[in-house]
């Protein structure tokens, strides 16, 4: 049970704090009318997680991690993704909240989904440094229960966030809680690619 509970405390630990994946998934259980309508973008980031966690318990994303032209490029890739994404949040308006639900299809949101997670540097550090670091204590059926255990919290946590959201969104039908949450996320948002474009300085 140890290896179990070290992984649940850690992970929720480290996904507690709110992020652009965490204000991703929350906003899509607010624009939609169902909670089905929502789960590619929760299964996404899932999977994304799963397999995030899994590479760093291997100990293959650390060597990666290290090599400096992959983190410039990380940083680079995530400063204008984020910068892309904070403005769509900032510019919406309560005429645009319809077309935003029909724009986000299964297909869009997957995308969305898989970049705000495999893009954000700062995730990957924390999964790489923290998880896979802490993985290095358990060996065998230890360390499997302890992955299991990281991965599941993720997956329960997403769907948690989908289904806030869309209580969230049940109460608010007129739209301006949404739009003052779209605007702090944007705020937010814009603010991890702040921190990303002085890490990125660091290399330059």
């Amino acid at each position: 049970m140890e290896p179990i509970i070290h992984g649940i405390i850690l992970a929720i630990g480290l996904i507690l704090p709110l992020g652009v994946q965490n204000v991703f998934l929350f906003n899509q259980g607010i624009i939609h009318k169902k909670i089905i309508h929502a789960l590619p973008a929760v299964i996404t980031a899932g999977m994304a997680d799963t397999l995030m966690i899994s590479i760093s318990v291997t100990g293959i994303s650390v060597i990666v991690w290290t090599i400096p032209w992959i983190q410039v490029m990380l940083y680079g890739i995530g400063f204008c993704f984020l910068i892309y994404i904070g403005w769509n949040l900032w510019k919406s308006t309560s005429d645009t909240l319809q077309s935003s639900v029909e724009g986000f299809t299964p297909r869009k949101q997957i995308i969305f989904a898989a970049s705000v997670s495999l893009l954000n540097p700062h995730a990957i550090l924390d999964i790489v440094g923290v998880i896979g670091t802490s993985s290095l204590a358990y060996s065998g059926t230890e360390k499997w229960s302890f992955t299991m255990a990281c991965i599941a919290v993720s997956w329960v946590w997403f769907f948690g966030l989908a289904t806030a959201g869309r209580l969230v969104g049940s109460l608010d039908t007129h739209g301006k809680m949404l739009l003052i949450l779209n605007r702090l996320s944007a705020l937010l948002i814009w603010s991890m690619a702040g921190l990303m474009l002085i890490q990125l300085s660091r290399f330059l």
